[in-house]
């Protein structure tokens, strides 16, 4: 399995940054960005799914994979990296794949964030990693994580418990 690199390092701690910065917004703490080849970021999102007036499909992934697609051409969407806080989940990984980005590093498992978030209603995960759901694509999506998972989770400590 890849190891992240230092460059990946960077911009997945601005990802998870990004996913304090959300929370405090009283949003669910997961955030994305897309980063070009050059290394610049040309998207970036938080989640905004939380109900009642957030959108379930609104994932922090979705979103910045959509912004980025509607700016780039498909050539640079190749080379593009998509950096999150957390593992991709399945309908995140196929907007990614749609998208034709490149490549994703990500910070938390879906299988440590299950473990932070339990049965929680807002966050019904699912056991079903980012890398099966690529690999039944026609092109190879490089994915790269966990990495910094206890950096990430420190976004999600006590926002799952009942409010």
């Amino acid at each position: 399995m890849p190891q992240p690199s230092p460059r990946d390092e960077h911009f997945l701690r601005h990802a998870i940054a990004l996913s304090h910065q959300v929370r405090r917004q009283g949003k669910h703490p997961f955030a994305a960005l897309v980063v070009d080849a050059a290394g610049q970021i040309v998207a970036e999102a938080g989640n905004d799914s939380l109900p009642p007036e957030g959108d379930p499909t609104r994932h922090a992934e979705l979103v910045a994979a959509a912004l980025a697609a509607r700016h780039l051409p498909p050539e640079v969407l190749a080379g593009a990296t998509l950096y999150s806080s957390a593992e991709p989940c399945a309908m995140c990984a196929g907007a990614i794949y749609w998208c034709g980005i490149g490549r994703v590093v990500y910070a938390l498992s879906e299988h440590a964030l299950l473990g932070l978030t339990g049965d929680h209603p807002e966050n019904p995960t699912f056991s079903l990693p980012c890398r099966e759901v690529f690999s039944r694509g026609q092109r190879h999506i490089e994915v790269v994580g966990p990495a910094l998972e206890a950096e990430a989770a420190a976004a999600h400590a006590g926002f799952w418990t009942p409010r």
